[in-house]
């Protein structure tokens, strides 16, 4: 269908490990050898579609900021309220404007800066925007989200099994990417690792041993840690665009997701003690040609 509409289509080696980084860069090459003087290059998630007016308006910020490297804008959830955990993804999208650490999926990059650092480290299972931005920064490169449309997303997580696994997958992409930005002399990298650690491990072992070794009402004294923070970030962290109702199940969601993300973290440092990477971790069911999943 892609080459029916003039598209170029660029066909994968599926003897070797599959990554999104991996194909992110061979269609980079591909576009690079097509294009003489390729000055940018626009990455877009497969689950996600490009607002028509993002190119022009990511690119004139380049042309204008030469010091920005990555530029995105804003994703918003396709069905937002078709299930609760598709409300959440949609209040993830709802991050800061101006100077950014690091990008998803979806973002303008100025392609000789992307050659310089030699792309995405197409090893990474998940997680690869984000240290390519560490990269690119200590490069003394911008990273710049602006207040324009960029893409509609459709997540399709209709259980909590899928939010589950997708919260694993983000773990795993924080312990790697935190282990190669702390390597490669980044700063506060681990904070999030550090706290994914503390409320999704350290604070459940506290808990039971509080309930065995004391009383039961010891543990859920101890418990209530959880409800407090979940109050701090609902309260803390208001988005405008969002109930009071949703602002609570978002803090929810924050707190309790360490659970998951610790086990991703786990899983990474299983990996990485005995030698073997994790498959890709993947959320969504597959679909097949009548739209159903199968």
């Amino acid at each position: 269908m892609a080459r029916a509409m003039g598209v170029s289509v660029v066909e994968l080696d599926t003897e070797l490990p599959f990554t999104a980084a991996r194909a992110r860069n061979a269609g980079f090459e591909a576009l690079d050898a097509l294009e003489d003087g390729l000055l940018f290059v626009q990455f877009v998630d497969g689950d996600c579609e490009l607002d028509e007016d993002w190119v022009e308006s990511a690119r004139n910020v380049m042309l204008e900021r030469s010091d920005a490297v990555v530029v995105c804008g804003r994703r918003s959830e396709r069905y937002p309220a078709a299930t609760v955990y598709n409300l959440l993804c949609d209040m993830e999208w709802d991050t800061p404007i101006g100077e950014a650490n690091e990008c998803g999926g979806d973002s303008l990059i100025r392609a000789e800066d992307f050659r310089a650092v030699e792309g995405f480290r197409p090893d990474l299972i998940a997680g690869e925007e984000p240290e390519l931005c560490s990269r690119l920064r200590a490069e003394g490169g911008r990273v710049l989200r602006i207040d324009v449309p960029m893409t509609l997303h459709d997540a399709r997580i209709e259980s909590l099994s899928q939010w589950w696994v997708r919260s694993v997958r983000a773990g795993h992409a924080n312990a790697e990417g935190a282990l190669r930005q702390t390597a490669a002399g980044g700063k506060r990298a681990g904070r999030g690792v550090r706290s994914t650690w503390f409320w999704g491990l350290v604070l459940p072992v506290l808990i039971l041993l509080a309930g065995l070794s004391l009383h039961f009402i010891a543990g859920l004294l101890l418990s209530a840690i959880y409800l407090a923070q979940v109050a701090r970030i609902a309260l803390r962290r208001p988005k405008p665009r969002f109930s009071n109702r949703d602002q609570w199940i978002y803090a929810l969601s924050c707190v309790f997701g360490k659970l998951p993300n610790a086990q991703g973290q786990l899983r990474f440092w299983r990996g990485r003690l005995t030698g073997r990477r994790s498959d890709l971790i993947e959320y969504k069911q597959p679909v097949a040609s009548n739209g159903k999943a199968s």
